[in-house]
């Protein structure tokens, strides 16, 4: 879990230009391509997954979701299997296999189970969590 201990800006309040408060987290390049990532963020876990494009290295896109898992009620789904399903980016939750979109947070398998989902972007090559999304 990346806490303000093992990164130096981990977890600071930070005004990114003409937007909300967002928080920062990391320096992009700790994150690994197509693995979990957990950060704590005001007492919250919050699971990151970087994703990378299979024809171009460089462009990636990230998701976050919280780490929480409702339906094996742990905080697991940062040690998720990273995919697809029909080509939207999913975790499968290593405890029972459940899939979530990385985009709106929906359970696959299990409509009655959807995550929340927090914005994310980089600046400066920190990468920062932001508000929940609004998920129609």
């Amino acid at each position: 879990m990346i806490t303000t201990a093992q990164v130096a800006f981990a977890g600071s309040h930070s005004q990114i230009p003409e937007d909300p408060i967002w928080v920062s987290v990391c320096h992009v390049d700790r994150l690994v391509d197509s693995v979990g990532a957990c950060a704590l963020i005001d007492g919250q876990q919050v699971a990151i997954f970087k994703i990378v494009s299979l024809s171009d290295k460089r462009n990636y896109q990230l998701y976050a979701l919280s780490n929480y898992e409702p339906h094996g009620k742990a905080h697991v789904l940062s040690r998720g299997i990273v995919g697809d399903h029909k080509g939207e980016p999913i975790v499968a939750s290593p405890l029972y296999k459940k899939q979530y979109s990385l985009i709106t947070g929906q359970c696959i398998d299990d409509e009655q189970f959807q995550i929340p989902v927090y914005s994310v972007k980089v600046y400066n090559d920190l990468v920062f969590i932001g508000p929940l999304k609004a998920i129609d």
